[in-house]
């Protein structure tokens, strides 16, 4: 049999989002018996799943071919600076940042083709 060990034990949460909604959670932690802390647990886990898909889309962070570990510590830490401000910006201007990167990217394609800064031959 492959995959998940038949030993292994969880416990599943039902959890209220609100009056249409109802998640459940499961757990390998068996002796956890509150629905809230589990709640909390996880839309703290959700909001490092959201950081870690934004910097992957809209930063490059996978990208770098580094090979020193300084080297890559600094491309992360550029890219989470990229992210950060990102964020910022985004909250700023009410929109996603998904929004934002797009519309600065028509921004600064529309300037170029007006006027760019390198000539073509």
């Amino acid at each position: 049999m492959h995959g998940f060990p038949l030993d292994v034990k969880v416990k599943l949460f039902r959890v209220e989002v609100s009056t249409h909604r109802t998640d459940y959670i499961v757990t390998n932690d068996v002796g956890q018996d509150n629905a809230e802390a589990v709640k909390q647990i996880c839309s703290l886990r959700w909001c490092v799943e959201q950081l870690h898909r934004e910097e992957k889309q809209l930063t490059g962070i996978q990208e770098s071919q580094c090979r020193l570990a300084r080297a890559q510590r600094n491309h992360i830490l550029a890219a989470t600076l990229v992210w950060t401000r990102l964020k910022q910006l985004a909250y700023a201007s009410e929109q996603t940042i998904y929004q934002l990167k797009i519309g600065l990217l028509d921004h600064y394609l529309s300037q170029q083709l007006k006027r760019p800064d390198m000539p073509y031959a």
